[in-house]
Order: structure tokens, then sequence, then C-alpha cells
């Protein structure tokens, strides 16, 4: 689970991480008291979407930059109502861009030097690992490829936790000594505790900076949540924007679904995370493009799948569905009666191929062969995908 910037630094301000100071606003009658309440001089306004990019951004209207660094608050009401309710497009929104509903107003901070610094999960230790650079402002990535000895890397052991050796070496690898040394271990030792505490899966900083005065803040932030630990923080869930996120994942949600929207036409509902891969995977093998990872789970019931079915089709630029169960737990006489209830509840235009196989397998083909529907039995996955494939080109044509 994402949040947005001025949420992240509200959760960094009481770990003890050093933020500019800011305000943020959902509507105009609020501008003129966000905008009071920071010191004067110069001011930043910021959209609030879940991606990143939003200074190179461009208004669907043409208005350039979801970030703009003014000079004084006169000019910040009039900037910051041409972001809100406007759609930005940046490089990781797609071209359809996201809507901001939210405008943070923050304090401009004095900059001589820029960093980058995250906490993240490790999937090759199963543990935290602290990546650190003097190369701030930047994609991690660009300076990971070109300039890879600017990256300090610290592993983490989750049975006791950041160590005070480890704090110095990431400080030492950014340059730090003296009082920053000192600002730098808090820095550090507050983000690990909220890494730790609040279930993250990634706490970034980029850039921290440091001032002319010799202070280390925090300048951008963005937090994302383990979603299956999320249940323990009642007050992280408070934080989560509906708006931000694709519909059909909020519903499925609902579900106990594990569906993700992507961008292709085929369809997918698949029982298990490995065999949905393995299930996309190979239909992008045989020219199709998968439009979703969906697994139903093993304890699925008639009405998820239903309901798998009517998110599925829910998406406009879906033409053809693969339905590829292997019975274990999910017994495939119920995803059969499962799909006969949805092609009944739910119009299905499109071609549906149905590859089963395991437990009840044959009390499953018998229900979809009896059913009266236009379903296409397929014998193996590779056989199922092929088909599919297969049909919707021909539905074209």
């Amino acid at each position: 689970m994402n949040i947005h910037e001025y949420q992240a630094k509200e959760l960094f301000e009481q770990y003890g991480v050093p933020v500019p100071a800011g305000k943020a606003v959902q509507n105009e009658a609020d501008f003129a008291s966000a905008i009071d309440s920071l010191p004067d001089g110069a001011v930043v306004v910021k959209s609030q979407i879940h991606a990143g990019g939003r200074g190179k951004g461009t208004f669907t209207d043409g208005f350039q930059g979801g970030v703009k660094v003014l000079e004084s608050k006169d000019q910040a009401a009039g900037i910051a109502a041409k972001m809100l309710n406007n759609i930005l497009v940046t490089h990781q929104t797609g071209p359809e861009g996201r809507k901001v509903q939210t405008v943070y107003f923050t304090e401009a901070s004095d900059i001589e030097k820029e960093y980058y610094l995250a906490i993240l999960m490790d999937r090759a230790t199963g543990g935290p690992v602290i990546i650190a650079s003097t190369e701030g402002g930047v994609d991690i990535e660009e300076v990971a490829a070109s300039t890879p000895e600017k990256i300090t890397t610290v592993k983490i052991d989750p049975a006791i936790g950041l160590q005070a050796y480890q704090m110095r070496e990431v400080a030492f690898g950014l340059g730090f000594s003296g009082d920053q040394l000192k600002q730098m271990g808090k820095i550090l030792s507050g983000l690990y505790k909220m890494f730790w505490e609040k279930d993250c899966n990634m706490v970034e900083i980029n850039p921290l900076i440091t001032t002319p005065e010799g202070q280390i803040m925090a300048l951008d932030a963005k937090v994302n949540f383990d979603s299956n630990g999320i249940f323990r923080h009642p007050d992280i869930l408070d934080l989560r924007d509906l708006n931000e996120e694709d519909p059909k994942e909020i519903e499925a949600s609902k579900f106990s679904l594990s569906y993700i929207a992507l961008d292709g036409n085929i369809a997918c509902m698949v029982n298990g995370a490995g065999l949905a891969m393995a299930t996309m995977d190979i239909i992008h093998h045989f020219g199709g493009e998968p439009a979703n990872f969906l697994d139903v789970g093993g304890g699925a019931t008639e009405e998820n799948v239903t309901a798998a079915f009517r998110i599925i089709l829910s998406d406009p630029n879906v033409e053809g569905i693969l339905v590829n169960i292997f019975g274990g737990i999910m017994k495939c006489d119920v995803i059969a009666r499962g799909v006969i209830a949805a092609a009944k509840n739910v119009e299905i235009k499109v071609p549906l191929v149905v590859r089963l196989e395991g437990t009840n397998v044959e009390e499953g083909k018998r229900l979809l062969n009896e059913s009266g529907l236009a379903i296409t039995s397929a014998d193996s996955l590779s056989d199922a995908a092929q088909k599919i494939v297969k049909e919707v080109e021909a539905a074209k044509s």
C-alpha cells in the first residue's frame, strides 16, 4: 500500500526525521490558511499523486510541472489552483495521467548537497537493506548503472536490528562527519524503527539534503507498506487513498482476490500465484498479452469466482478469458460451478477457454460440458494458451 508524500512526512516527524514545514489541502478554500502557516519566503507547491516524475510532468491542459518552487508565497495560491483537480501525466502514470486531489504547500529549503537514502526489503536475504548514495535527486537505477561505486549498501539482520557500526558505515559512505554524523545516526535510527514497526516494504528519501547551515533533512518521501501486515495498523490503513488505486483492484480486495491490472487483452483466472505467473508467461509466449494477474486462491467460492469474472469483464481491454485451475484445495467442480454461475449472472461476450486439472477434474469437465455454455476446453496449459490466443485473433477478423 502506498501513501502520499505529505502523509509519509507526517510519519517521519513522529520518528524524529527532520522535514520542511508543510501543509496539505484538498480544496481552494483552505489555500490561504495553509500558505499563511508557512514561514515567510520561498515556497514549494507539490501535486500529490502516487507516481514519480511529478516535477517533469505535464497537465492535460498544457500546464507544465507538478512541483513548482516559488520565490514568495504570493503566487502559491494561483499555482495550486492550476494543479488541483487537474490531470497530471508523468512517465510513471501512463498517458491517462492521475487526477490531483491534494496539493501540498511546503517551505523551500536551501540546498547545499543532495543524497539518496532508502530502506527496503531485500528478497535475496529476506531482510531489510539500507541503500545510500551521494547522488541524490536522480533515479537510483541510473546511478547503479553508471556509477555503482557511489552507492553504499548495508544489509541488516532482522534478528538483531540496525547496529551502531552500520549507521556509521552509511554515514561515512555519504561523507558525513562530526555533528552531521550524529544527525545521520538519529535519522537512520528513526527510519529503521518506522520501517520495522509499521511493516514497510520501502522507505525512500530522494533527495535527502544538507543545508548551508549543516542540517540534514528529508526533502521528499516515499513509503510503501506490506499489505499483508496492514491489519496490524489501522492508523496506516486510514491513510489509504482509494482515488489512487484501480477500482478493479479495490473490488477484488473485497473478495480476497489477488488482482493486478495489466495492459494486455487476455484475462487470466488462476489459482495459485506461481501458476498465475506461468499462465501469463505462456500467453505471452504464444503471442498474446495478459490483461491481468488474478489468483482466486485455494479457498474461493462460487461467489468469489463470479466476482472475479465481473471484475475481469469490467476491463474494456479484455478480448478473451483463460481459466487455468489445478485442483488441490480448490476443487475443479467448485470452479466449474463458479464459471457456470458467472456466465449466467455476468454476460460473457468474449472467447472463454477453460483448463482444469486435479481434484474432481472429471466432475468439473462434466459440469462445463453439460452447461450449454460457449466454453472451449483445453487439456494442458500450452493447449489452453494457444487456443485463447487463436480465438481472440479470430474474433477480431
